[in-house]
C-alpha cells in the first residue's frame, strides 16, 4: 500500500478474512481511515494493537497462530485500498473496502477496487432495488450488490457453498466501465478481476508463499523484491480466483474485447518507477523536442528548460535528450565544416555548449491539485509552488516548462504562469506531454465535467468570437433527441463541437486562457499529438479523453450527458 500511495491520499482501508475459524468467532475484519495521514494512521492503529497484545503476552509475535486469535487484523487473506475523493466525497463511508455481512460465512463479501462504472442505475434496476443516497452515488455499492446477489443465488444451489467462478461470470458482463477489483468472501475465497477492455491496469505475482495482486507492477516488484518477468499482467476480462486451500486458477470471467488500456495511467497516474512506464514517459518528452526547438527558433543558448510538477520529470529527461541530440549534431556539423583547421579555443567553446537545465519551480505541498475536490482547488493552487530566483536572464532567456498534462488550466493560470513571470523571461512556453484533454473520463480517473476542460472552454470562446451562435444549441438538440429515443449511448455527439477548428487554433486560444490578465510576458502552449502518444505508449491505446473514441457505450452516454449538463448550467458529473 505504501508503494501505491500515489493512487490516493484521501483515505485508506484494509480488510482481513481468517480461514477455518471456530464457529462463533469473528472471521472478517475491516479498518478504514480518512484522516490527512490516512495510511500512516491506519497502520499506527494496527501496531498499537499488536504492541498491546505483546505487553500482556511477551513473545507472542513469534507465534502467528496465537496472534491470529488475539488480533482482529491477523488473517490469511488481506485486502487493502487507497482512494482519492472527488466531488467532496471524502467521508469515511466512501473509503474501500466495502462489506456485506451475513450469518453464513460464505455469504459475507468485502470488495475494493480501482474503477468507475457508468451504469449504476441500470444495475440497481436489474436488481429491482431502490438504492439509498449513499448507494446511488457509489459505483462500488452497485457492483457489490450485483455480485452479492449472484453469490446468494449460487450458494442456494449447492450445500458445498457458492461457485465463485460462476458468480463472476454471471456478474461481470453486466458492468459498463473500467475496473480492476478485488473481493473476498467469508470462507476465505478471493478474486481479482479486470474489465473486458483492459482499461484499468491489473498485475499479479504468485510463489510458494503468497498470491498478490495490485494496480501497479512496480509496487509488487518492490514489496516482494522480484524481477519484472515474474509479475504478470491479468489480461482483459480475466479473473484470478484463489481457493481456501491456496490453489488458484486464472479464467476468462467475461469475453475479452478490444484492448483499450488507459494511456493517462502511463502519462500521469501510475508510479513512474515501472521500467516500461519510465521509458514511455521519456519517449513522450523526446517526441516533443523537435516542436519545442522550432518554437525557440533553435536558440538553445538563450533557453532554459525545466518541468512542473514532479510527475513530468521523466518526460523532461526525454525532452532534454532530444535537445541534446540536436545540439550534438550541430557540434559535429560545425566541427566538420572547419576542414581540420582546429582552433583550441574555438573547439573548447563548441564542445562546452550544453542545454541549459534549471530547477525553476519547487512544489512545497505534496498534493495533486488536479484530483482535489473542487471547492479547495482554486485556493490551493496559489500556494502549492515556489520559485528559484536568479536562474533566468530577464528579457533574454526563453523559459520552456514541461507538464504531464493540462486539464483545467487552473494551476497554470492561478499559480505557475504568474510565478514564472516573476523571473521576467523573454517568453514562456508550456509543454504538455499529453494531447489536449477534450472529453470526460468515466473509467477510473474522474474527469467528468465539460466546463472544467480548458480545451473545451477554448472552443467555446472561439465559437463566440466567430459568432457561430447556433453550433452549441444544435448539438444540444441532437443530444436531447438521442436521449428521447434512449440512444444517448450510440454516438459521441460532442465531437462536433471541435470539428470546425484546427488543433493550432484551439492551442492558441488555450494559451490565451492560461495567461493571467495584464500579464506582460508572451505565453505559448505546445501539446503532444495523438500519433506521437500512440508511438510512445503502443500497448495503452485508450485515448477517449483526447479523441472522444470511447471503448464502451456508456462512455458516449456520459460524454453527451456532460455536455447537456454544461449547456443547462448543471455543475454535476455526467454519470
Amino acid at each position: 500500500m505504501e508503494k501505491q500511495h500515489n493512487r490516493g491520499q484521501d483515505g485508506a482501508g484494509i480488510a482481513t478474512v481468517k480461514v477455518n475459524t471456530e464457529p462463533g468467532y469473528p472471521f472478517m475484519y475491516r479498518l478504514r481511515n480518512n484522516s490527512p495521514q490516512s495510511l500512516s494512521d491506519l497502520f499506527s492503529t494496527i501496531w498499537n494493537d499488536i504492541n498491546e497484545v505483546e505487553k500482556y503476552q511477551p513473545g507472542i509475535k513469534h507465534h502467528p497462530g496465537l496472534m491470529k486469535g488475539h488480533l482482529s487484523v491477523m488473517g490469511e487473506v488481506l485486502l487493502g485500498h487507497l482512494r482519492y475523493g472527488t466531488h467532496g466525497k471524502n467521508a469515511l463511508e466512501y473509503c474501500h473496502p466495502f462489506m456485506r455481512k451475513n450469518t453464513i460465512p460464505a455469504r459475507n463479501l468485502t470488495m475494493a477496487g480501482n474503477f468507475n462504472v457508468v451504469n449504476t442505475n441500470e444495475l440497481f434496476s436489474y436488481l429491482k432495488m431502490e438504492p439509498d443516497v449513499f448507494s446511488r452515488s457509489s459505483d462500488l455499492a452497485a457492483m457489490m450488490e450485483v455480485i452479492y446477489h449472484h453469490l446468494i443465488l449460487e450458494d442456494e444451489k449447492s450445500p458445498a457453498g457458492p461457485d465463485l467462478k460462476k458468480v463472476l461470470q454471471s456478474s461481470l458482463p453486466l458492468f459498463d466501465g473500467g475496473f480492476h477489483i478485488a473481493g473476498i468472501i467469508g470462507n476465505g475465497e478471493a478474486f481479482i478481476t479486470r474489465d473486458a477492455n483492459g482499461i484499468r491496469p491489473s498485475y499479479y505475482y504468485i510463489d510458494d508463499e503468497v498470491i498478490v495482486a495490485a494496480s501497479e507492477r512496480a509496487a509488487i516488484r518492490t514489496a516482494f523484491n522480484v524481477d519484472e518477468g515474474k509479475v504478470k499482467e491479468l489480461m482483459p476480462g480475466e479473473a484470478l480466483l484463489v481457493h481456501t486451500d491456496a490453489q488458484y486458477e486464472i479464467f476468462q470471467a467475461q469475453q475479452p474485447k478490444e484492448r483499450r488500456a488507459c494511456s493517462f495511467e502511463r502519462i500521469y497516474f501510475s508510479r513512474g518507477s515501472d521500467e516500461e512506464i519510465y521509458q514511455e514517459r521519456k519517449a513522450l518528452g523526446y517526441q516533443l523536442s523537435s516542436t519545442v526547438l522550432q518554437a525557440i527558433e533553435h536558440d538553445i543558448k538563450n533557453t532554459i528548460f525545466s518541468f512542473i510538477p514532479n510527475t513530468a520529470e521523466t518526460a523532461f529527461y526525454g525532452l532534454i535528450k532530444g535537445a541534446e541530440d540536436y545540439l550534438n549534431q550541430i557540434k559535429i556539423e560545425r566541427i566538420k565544416s572547419w576542414n581540420g583547421n582546429i582552433d583550441i579555443d574555438k573547439l573548447t567553446e563548441m564542445v562546452s555548449r550544453k542545454v541549459r537545465v534549471e530547477k525553476i519551480a519547487i512544489k512545497d505541498v505534496k498534493l495533486r491539485t488536479f484530483i482535489t475536490e473542487d471547492g479547495s482547488r482554486n485556493e490551493m493552487v496559489q500556494h502549492v509552488y515556489d520559485i528559484t530566483y536568479g536562474t533566468v536572464k530577464p528579457g533574454v532567456d526563453t523559459l520552456v516548462v514541461i507538464d504531464d498534462s493540462i486539464v483545467r488550466g487552473t494551476t497554470l493560470k492561478e499559480s505557475i504562469v504568474k510565478m514564472l513571470g516573476r523571473l521576467s523571461p523573454k517568453k514562456i512556453i508550456i509543454v504538455s506531454s499529453s494531447p489536449q484533454i477534450r472529453y470526460p473520463d468515466c473509467y477510473g480517473i474522474d474527469m467528468s465535467k465539460m466546463g472544467d476542460f480548458v480545451a473545451f472552454r477554448a472552443v467555446v470562446a472561439l465559437i463566440k468570437e466567430r459568432k457561430m451562435d447556433n453550433l452549441l444549441p444544435s448539438i444540444l438538440e441532437k443530444c436531447k433527441q438521442l436521449e428521447r429515443e434512449n440512444l444517448l449511448h450510440t454516438e459521441n455527439i460532442v465531437r462536433q463541437v471541435y470539428k470546425p477548428f484546427s488543433l493550432d487554433e484551439i492551442t492558441l486560444k488555450i494559451a490565451e486562457l492560461v495567461t493571467p490578465p495584464g500579464f506582460q510576458t508572451p505565453v505559448e502552449v505546445i501539446f503532444q499529438t495523438i500519433e506521437s502518444l500512440h508511438r510512445a505508449c503502443s500497448q495503452n491505446t485508450g485515448d477517449w479523453y483526447f479523441t472522444g473514441n470511447y471503448p464502451t457505450p456508456g462512455g458516449n452516454r456520459v460524454c453527451n450527458k456532460a455536455f447537456m449538463n454544461y449547456m443547462e448550467g448543471k455543475d454535476i458529473r455526467g454519470y
